[in-house]
């Protein structure tokens, strides 16, 4: 799982000139990619790593401010440009797989009581946002280990 975690002052997605998701107040907005070897385990664990990162102004967490947070699917993560100019998208996994795991993700947040508003899965979607700081990290399931 890879999740690209911007902090942001503002932020929605559109699909078809319609908002289908937006950070009610500043948040963080989580562009959120699956491979074959996730499971819900893991969607969980980085939920509440993400949750309780203190990254937000005075090394306050989510978690410590209420902050809302934006979850948006992104296959395009692990997109492989190793060889020629046309991406590889085989280390993403398909919809059915990766659909159920952003779902188990997003529902691990709002365990944590996360408000969490999301856009539209496999939709063609425009993300726009505000990067407060700028901060911007990437966290990997691959190399995070707890």
């Amino acid at each position: 799982m890879r999740v690209v975690l911007q902090r942001a002052a503002s932020a929605e997605v559109r699909v078809d000139d319609e908002v289908v998701g937006a950070l009610p107040a500043p948040g963080l907005v989580l562009l959120v990619g699956i491979t074959h070897t996730d499971t819900p385990e893991i969607a969980a664990r980085l939920a509440d790593k993400i949750w309780r990162l203190r990254i937000l102004t005075g090394e306050r967490s989510a978690a410590d401010e209420g902050a809302p947070l934006l979850v948006v699917s992104q296959f395009t993560l692990y997109a492989d440009t190793r060889k020629g100019r046309r991406p590889s998208w085989s280390a993403a996994a398909p919809g059915p797989v990766s659909e159920p795991l952003v779902d188990a993700f997003v529902a691990a947040l709002r365990d944590l009581g996360a408000h969490v508003e999301t856009g539209r899965f496999g939709a063609q979607m425009q993300v726009s946002l505000v990067n407060d700081g700028p901060v911007t990290l990437v966290l990997d399931s691959d190399t995070y280990a707890g």
